[in-house]
């Protein structure tokens, strides 16, 4: 496995060894003993998938407490995937990093407790996964606000009405949120 870092530290991308011919491919996206080798020894304990049409943004959620740390794919279509620090005694509180996904890319993307987590699905039909740490708590779920000048978050919305949910229009500002100590 290839391991990319991010200019903030703890995010990761991850592109996994692919084998292909002219069958199709197969490549492992989980693998404990691999992942434990690069440092990610993690449990995991919940499973989400999401089907998203052109222009769904999703994001940026966190949960506190119960914190999630996040592996997350593209299994069919293409999205640009974010992940933002919320830990207040971080140096880099209030930084994001980006990434494409994308069925073709094959790309992984490592988003650790401690960071709010958003996507905009940039084709119709995407299909996005992701293994959690930590179960779903609607209770300590928190929405930043997607598009805060305060994140100045690069979104490649050319042409994209973003779609947000009800939670998601609501979203705090990062001055407002209930960040990590």
């Amino acid at each position: 496995m290839n391991v990319i870092e991010t200019a903030i530290p703890g995010p990761l991308i991850l592109e996994p060894k692919v084998f292909g011919d002219d069958r199709g491919f197969f490549m492992e996206s989980w693998n404990a003993d691999t992942f434990r080798a690069i440092g990610l020894d993690v449990a995991f304990v919940q499973d989400n998938h999401s089907r998203s049409a052109r222009g769904v943004l999703r994001g940026l959620h966190f949960q506190n407490p119960n914190p999630q740390g996040k592996l997350v794919r593209v299994a069919a279509g293409r999205v640009w995937d974010v992940a933002v620090d919320v830990r207040r005694s971080s140096p880099h509180f209030g930084k994001w990093v980006g990434v494409e996904l994308s069925a073709a890319n094959k790309r992984m993307f490592w988003v650790p407790a401690g960071f709010a987590h958003g996507f905009v699905s940039l084709e119709d039909g995407t299909d996005f996964l992701y293994k959690c740490t930590a179960l779903y708590d609607p209770s300590a779920e928190h929405s930043l606000l997607w598009n805060d000048p305060a994140l100045g978050i690069e979104w490649p919305l050319e042409g994209i009405e973003p779609q947000l949910s009800g939670k998601d229009k609501v979203g705090k500002p990062l001055v407002e949120i209930e960040g990590f100590a």
